[in-house]
């Protein structure tokens, strides 16, 4: 098992029976994302996509934040004192975890928000499949407040996930809400009290550890693409990713299924999955 302690400068990482806890970890700044989480964050998600231990991936933040977006010092009062070709490898490398690595991650990911989430935290917010807030925890989208937009791909996240009219509604007043009304608006899967809040991760995590890992990532993968496309893409897309999966499946897990549920007549799949060998 790969040992991760220290090496990194503003992220946590362990690896415990499948799951690979990803913790922001500057708890004294909210964990409010700089330049150095970017490039830390890239790292960390290339390395644990090719740990065999790391099974599902867990993000959350040390302390009483998941993380307060961006930092604002690092973020503008010191880059903007830079040059600019600083700034686009900055958005850059924001973009490159933020979205485009963890929207389309190999291995399953939950966001457990544990306490602050604004700004910029909504992007990898929503880019994790399934989140679990605590009913504690505080959104919101506070840029209007200091003269700015929501920067990177908030409105996108927003956009993707929550009503219309709720999105510019806190969009454009500022206003923060809990755990329990990002549950409601769609935000986050669920929300519970905060002393709950790993116990019920791990039990999704331990739930998602069951299934086929190459057709839950083919699940997966073919659902966030078929948002992108149109009927007759998502068709032939659709179609092509069951073939790959079961040509890349090593379990087989297609013939399990099917032989466990026609012929030993030991599953019934609406029910529970296939048991693997």
């Amino acid at each position: 098992m790969a040992d991760y302690q220290g090496r990194w400068q503003t992220v946590d990482v362990k690896v415990d029976q499948g799951i690979a806890w990803v913790t922001f970890n500057r708890p004294e700044k909210r964990n409010a994302m700089s330049p150095t989480l970017n490039s830390d964050m890239i790292q960390v998600l290339e390395a644990l996509e090719l740990d065999a231990d790391a099974k599902v991936l867990v993000l959350t933040g040390a302390g009483d934040a998941w993380t307060a977006g961006m930092d604002l010092k690092e973020y503008f009062r010191e880059v903007d004192a830079g040059p600019e070709i600083l700034q686009e490898k900055i958005r850059r490398d924001a973009c490159q975890w933020q979205w485009k690595l963890l929207r389309m991650y190999a291995k399953p990911t939950i966001a457990m928000v544990n306490g602050w989430c604004f700004g910029g935290g909504f992007s990898p917010l929503v880019a994790c499949d399934l989140a679990i807030a605590a009913d504690e925890a505080t959104f919101g989208l506070s840029e209007i407040n200091w003269g700015i937009p929501p920067g990177n791909l908030v409105s996108k996240a927003m956009a993707d996930t929550v009503g219309h009219r709720q999105a510019l509604y806190y969009i454009m007043t500022g206003e923060t809400f809990t755990g329990q009304q990002a549950a409601a608006m769609g935000l986050v899967n669920e929300s519970v009290p905060r002393a709950e809040l790993r116990a019920r991760t791990v039990a999704l995590a331990e739930k998602l550890l069951e299934k086929n890992p190459v057709v839950l990532r083919a699940a997966k993968h073919g659902f966030k693409r078929s948002r992108e496309l149109t009927w007759e893409q998502n068709e032939d897309y659709l179609y092509a990713k069951l073939d790959q999966a079961t040509l890349r499946d090593p379990e087989g897990g297609r013939e399990q299924g099917l032989k466990q549920f026609l012929d030993d007549k030991s599953i019934k799949p609406g029910l529970q999955a296939y048991k693997r060998a």
